[in-house]
Parts: C-alpha cells; sequence; structure tokens
C-alpha cells in the first residue's frame, strides 16, 4: 500500500505555469488577460494574478536571514517587537505634559514623543517634563524648533549623567531636519545644516540616541506614491550622510545616527514591501561610505498617514490605521504611532488616543505580531513586490543624485514638484472615483452631518522667522475638495433633495437608484429612495410631493428611450431632471433638452460641484 502511494505522488507533475495561465484564460472566455488580470500600480510597475517558486528563486532577498546584512528581513534575528509611541505636544506647562506621559506609560505606551516649544527649551522645563520617567526603560523622542536641537541635545546629556544612567541603555532621537521644512514649507533653512556635526557629537556616547531625522513621512502625507516617499526618503538621508561626513564625523557615527520617520499608507502589501525595500536600500547606501554592518543599519518609526483621512464618517479612520499599522508591523518597523483618527479635523481626545495606542497593543498582545520576524519573508508576490519597488525607488534615488544631491533638487523645487503633481492627480483619481475613499466619494453616511467639525488647518507654529524662499508641498488631504463641497451643501439655506424615480427593469433600476443615491450623497444631498412607480407621471408627482430638487431616473438602458423624454417634459423644469446611465440613446435625450447624465465614467467632485451652482449654492 506504501509502494502504491508513493508511485502515485510520484506520477503526479505539478503544472507549468504557462499551463496555469492557459486555464485562466480559458475562464477569461476571450478577455484581455493583461487587460483583466495583470496589476498595474502606481509605482509604475505591472504585477501577476499568480506567482510560483521559480519566480522567486534567483532574488537574493530570499537567501537573506533575519539580522544579516542587508537587512531586507530586519534588524533584529530573534523576535519582532517595537515601541509603541505617543506624541505629545507640550503646552507652557511642563508638568500637564509630564503627568500626559506618566498616564500612557501606564497604559501600554513605551515610546514617547515630545513636541517641545522652542522657546521652552530650557533645563528647568526639560526636568520637569521628564519627572517620574525612568529613561532606561522609555524610549524618549524630542521635537523642537530646529534652531534649538543643539541646546536641546546638551541639557539632556547634562540631565542624563546627573541621573546616572547607563549610556547604552538610553534610547530616543532629536528629530533635527532642516530639510524637512525646506521641502514641505519652502523655508530656506540650509544654514541650519552647519551645526549638525556639533549635534551628532553631542549624542556620540549615546549608541541608542539618534540626533538627525529624515522626517519622509511628511512626504506620504502629502499623497506620495510608495516608491517616490521611500527614493526621496533615501536621498534626504543620503544628503545628511554627506553632509555630516563632509564635515568630518565619521561615517558609522554619522549612519548610526539617522533615524527614518517614514509613513505608511493604505496599500497594504505595497507597504510591507517598501520597508523591507527601504532597509536593504539603505544598507547598500551607508554602504558606499563604510564597510561597517553594523551601522549599515536602518532605524525606522512609522506614522500611519493622514493623507487618507476624512472627516465625514471618521470611524473608518480607525479601520484605515489598523491596516497600515499591521503593515508596519509585518514590515519590521523599530517604532509605530497611530495617528488617532478623529486629528482631520481637532485636537485628538483621550478617546481617540486611547484607541490609537490599543490597535498597536491589539497586533502585540491578542494577534502576537511581534513574535515572528518577517512573516512575509518568502511569500512570492511580497518578494517580487520588494525586488520591484526597490527598483523603481533606487531609479528615483539616482535621479535625485543624478542633479546634485537632495538639498540641490529640493532647492530647484523638483521634489516638489514630482509631489504635487503626485496629489494633484490622486485629487483628480479621487473626484472621478478611479480611487476610493469609503464614506467620501463612497458609500458615504447619507444622514451624517458635520456637528461643527471642520478640518484642522494646516500651520506651522515654528518661530524662526524664515519667508518662504522656493517651492512648497501641498500637503491637502485627498477627501479636502469633497468635504468642502459637503460642508457647503450643509450651510446652504436648504439641502438639496434629490429623489429617485425608479421604473421598470427590477434589477436596472434598482442598481441605478443605489448608484445615484451613493454619487448624490457624497455631496451631502438628501438621497430618497423608492421601490418603483408604474409609470413616470406618479413618480414625478411623487417626487415634487416629497419637495425634491433633483429628480434621477433609475431604469434599464433599453428603457430610457422610453420613460426619459415623457418624465423630462412631464417635470417640466420643476426640478432638476437627471438620467442616471449612460444609454445608447443619450444623444436624443439631449435633443430633448436632458443635460445631466451621471454614471461611473463622469467626474463626480466637478459634476456635483456644477450641480450645487445650478441650484443655487
Amino acid at each position: 500500500m506504501a509502494d502504491s502511494k508513493e508511485k502515485l505522488f510520484s506520477d503526479f507533475v505539478a503544472p507549468s505555469a504557462q499551463e496555469w495561465r492557459e486555464k485562466i484564460e480559458v475562464d477569461l472566455k476571450g478577455a484581455d488577460y493583461q487587460k483583466k488580470m495583470v496589476w498595474k500600480t502606481n509605482e509604475g510597475f505591472s504585477m501577476e494574478p499568480f506567482y510560483r517558486k521559480e519566480d522567486v528563486e534567483n532574488l537574493a532577498t530570499v537567501n537573506a536571514l533575519p539580522g544579516d546584512f542587508p537587512y531586507v528581513r530586519g534588524n533584529k534575528a530573534a523576535d519582532n517587537s517595537w515601541y509603541v509611541r505617543q506624541d505629545i505636544k507640550c503646552g507652557d506647562c511642563a508638568k500637564e505634559a509630564n503627568a500626559k506621559a506618566l498616564d500612557v506609560l501606564n497604559r501600554g505606551v513605551d515610546s514617547l514623543g515630545f513636541i517641545v516649544p522652542g522657546e521652552k527649551v530650557n533645563k528647568e522645563y526639560v526636568e520637569a517634563l521628564l519627572e517620574g520617567i525612568l529613561a532606561e526603560c522609555v524610549e524618549l523622542n524630542f521635537r523642537t524648533c530646529q534652531c534649538h536641537c543643539v541646546e536641546l541635545a546638551q541639557i539632556l546629556v547634562e540631565y542624563f549623567e546627573a541621573k546616572g544612567y547607563d549610556k547604552a541603555r538610553l534610547a530616543g532621537s532629536i528629530s533635527f531636519d532642516p530639510l524637512e521644512k525646506m521641502v514641505m514649507k519652502g523655508k530656506d533653512t540650509e544654514g541650519k545644516l552647519a551645526v549638525a556635526k556639533t549635534l551628532v557629537e553631542t549624542l556620540a556616547a549615546y549608541p541608542l540616541f539618534r540626533a538627525v531625522a529624515v522626517n519622509a513621512y511628511r512626504l506620504t502625507d502629502a499623497g506620495a506614491y510608495s516608491y517616490q516617499d521611500l527614493g526621496y526618503a533615501l536621498a534626504w538621508g543620503n544628503e545628511y550622510m554627506a553632509q555630516l561626513t563632509e564635515a568630518g564625523v565619521p561615517a558609522e557615527l554619522a549612519a548610526e545616527n539617522i533615524k527614518f520617520n517614514l509613513g505608511i499608507n493604505g496599500v497594504y502589501f505595497m507597504e510591507i514591501a517598501k520597508l523591507r525595500a527601504a532597509r536593504m536600500l539603505w544598507a547598500h547606501v551607508v554602504g558606499q561610505y563604510t564597510d561597517n554592518k553594523e551601522a549599515a543599519k536602518m532605524h525606522v518609526c512609522a506614522y500611519t498617514t493622514t493623507y487618507n483621512q476624512t472627516v465625514f464618517d471618521s470611524y473608518v479612520n480607525m479601520l484605515r490605521s489598523q491596516t497600515e499599522a499591521m503593515s508596519a508591523a509585518l514590515g519590521g518597523v523599530e517604532s509605530l504611532v497611530v495617528v488617532p483618527f478623529d486629528a482631520p479635523y481637532e485636537t485628538p481626545t483621550d478617546f481617540a488616543e486611547r484607541i490609537a495606542r490599543n490597535q498597536q497593543l491589539l497586533l502585540k498582545d491578542e494577534c502576537h505580531f511581534d513574535r515572528m520576524v518577517d512573516v512575509a519573508g518568502g511569500s512570492y508576490f511580497i518578494e517580487q513586490l520588494t525586488k520591484s519597488l526597490s527598483e523603481q525607488a533606487w531609479n528615483l534615488f539616482l535621479s535625485v543624485e543624478e542633479q546634485g544631491g537632495f538639498l540641490a533638487a529640493v532647492k530647484a523645487g523638483a521634489v516638489q514638484a514630482v509631489i504635487n503633481d503626485t496629489n494633484a492627480k490622486r485629487h483628480a483619481d479621487a473626484g472621478k472615483r478611479k480611487e476610493f475613499l469609503l464614506g467620501t466619494n463612497q458609500f458615504p453616511n447619507f444622514t451624517e452631518k458635520s456637528e461643527g467639525k471642520a478640518p484642522v488647518d494646516c500651520c506651522c507654529k515654528c518661530s524662526c522667522g524664515e519667508q518662504p524662499a522656493i517651492a512648497a508641498i501641498n500637503a491637502s488631504r485627498l477627501s479636502s475638495e469633497f468635504e468642502a463641497l459637503r460642508l457647503t451643501t450643509e450651510k446652504a439655506e436648504k439641502v438639496p433633495v434629490a429623489f429617485m424615480l425608479t421604473i421598470g427593469n427590477l434589477a436596472m433600476r434598482q442598481a441605478r437608484a443605489q448608484f445615484s443615491c451613493n454619487f448624490l450623497a457624497a455631496a451631502g444631498y438628501q438621497v430618497v429612495d423608492n421601490l418603483g412607480f408604474q409609470t413616470v407621471e406618479e413618480g414625478v408627482d411623487a417626487a415634487l410631493a416629497a419637495g425634491a430638487d433633483v429628480v434621477v431616473i433609475c431604469s434599464s438602458d433599453d428603457e430610457y428611450a422610453e420613460y426619459a423624454v415623457p418624465a423630462y417634459e412631464y417635470l417640466n423644469g420643476r426640478a432638476m431632471f437627471v438620467v442616471a446611465g449612460a444609454p445608447a440613446c443619450t444623444e436624443d435625450l439631449q435633443k430633448a433638452g436632458i443635460e445631466n447624465f451621471i454614471h461611473v465614467r463622469v467626474d463626480q467632485l466637478k459634476t456635483l460641484k456644477e450641480y450645487n451652482a445650478k441650484l443655487g449654492i
């Protein structure tokens, strides 16, 4: 019996990739394989619907081990632990920030990010801020005005020495990143690069305390595609490596002092691959400066992005940030900040901050994401994605270097132009529903009101006094235009009522009514759906009785030739008339005077703005 089983399995021949493809093409029934099955990414490369072992056999990443150069599989071999970080905005009173820090440390946080006003950087303030916090057991991160970073570092060193802390156990960072304001705000901060050497030397005795930051998460928050924020992050970090080494800082010390704060967007698998590719590529960048493989480790704190967060249906933001947090954890970050769901419209509440913390704790304590190193390693798809993404990001990195480096590219406005073009394209895609935002341009909450919620203005609180000198980046969230439209509608003297005149074919009228309700509710219209009417006259009368400002006829393409014109003529201008669909008889309907059509190919945002104008809003 055993022999027969062995013979049975030995006779089994695994199908080839070509045989699988041929089977898929049969199931497609003549449809184009490339159009139906191949995924075209925003990064400019295509992904197949399936991968096999032979697709990854020649990839170098497959043979890498966790903890080994070039660290594609992570900096550590034993586990996948990360710091749960919460940022705290400090005000005039250090004791208030300290009290909050002590509170969140008892709620699962083991990494603190203090945002300190520049004018408050002094010994007394810092001591009050850190009172009761055992620095050896907590990662301490600080962000302040770039003018005060050296002063802050000196105060911290004095404080640590006075406390008698073990220098080798103190982990944290000072977010010294003069290029951030340059690229994001267009302010010339090049002169501040001169103090980078002093800052690094001040903290040189603290091997786990990073002095220089690459705040590339700001590019993610401005809508950058994954390969863009990775490629620019590499160029950004390389600029600091070049500046520091040219100033006389040893390459190992320079590399070990750079911390990457990377953004994580909502493309789940892409972001896992991005973090794997980031470590690998950065290791090769550092390898051009030093043979010290330990120095080639990339130190990453990840931020969930604000770009896809929305004011309306804001609880969906928790779902977005949860998948982003999962990408970050599986990608092997050292620390993680989950942005609270209410950040787009208010200073995060205690509830929102609690949920943000618990999102990470859930991944650790209930899902055990911290125990398995690079769980995605060996996945045919993830390995291919890592390879393709790294190639695209590396090409972008090289193009920046050809422009003279990141600083030169920023001064020329080249980086800003690329990110702004991407942001504009994504806004246009959202307007046309080529990119979905649940609760905004797809499946909006029909009855939701803003209830005083309004987008938080993005403003710089720094008092450095620099004036915009170069191009800046537009960091408007993806939903911002839809939110502005909906808020305008909500403030109107009368919110438009959109009535679905459903008639004819049951399946088609229901499908088009659902589409139309979602389409118009995105602008804040009150939508009224119906089961169906026997005649167009009955439907129009019901619409007018309901106080309709917009009447949307919903039927099948064939039946529009019968129903649309009579309905339009019977309505006789008493409300706006809209046809749901793009029937073959569209030209005939237009000749009859019908102007408004909504379907999947129209620009939703543009159309809704036009409807508001017609309705006097």
